[in-house]
């Protein structure tokens, strides 16, 4: 399946717009890795395992808006965004979101 954050694809033409599909994960951190990251405010550097989190977690969304725009037949997913929030203390949700369409 074709993925893309552009609202069209060169060479391709939208034959059907099947709608909007999304995908989303909630996740949850570890204490643990927590008190480590916690760390890293004080001294500077990347915060290793939230980047690993949010990646992972953006790979479960844009699986399950795949998964969901195969459902509905399309073979591309055109204007792919991102959103991510707090749901609660110590969780995350990313959303992946786009427009299924079919291309010839």
């Amino acid at each position: 399946m074709l993925l893309t954050n552009t609202d069209f694809v060169p060479g391709k033409e939208i034959v059907e717009v099947k709608g909007l599909v999304k995908g989303t994960c909630v996740q949850a951190r570890w204490v643990g890795k927590d008190i480590r990251a916690a760390g890293r405010t004080l001294i500077g550097g990347e915060m290793k395992y939230y980047t690993e989190l949010l990646t992972n977690s953006r790979n479960r969304a844009t699986k399950r808006m795949m998964q969901e725009a195969s459902k509905l037949g399309a073979n591309a997913v055109i204007n792919i965004r991102y959103n991510t929030a707090a749901v609660a203390q110590g969780s995350a949700e990313v959303l992946a979101y786009g427009t299924a369409v079919i291309l010839k």
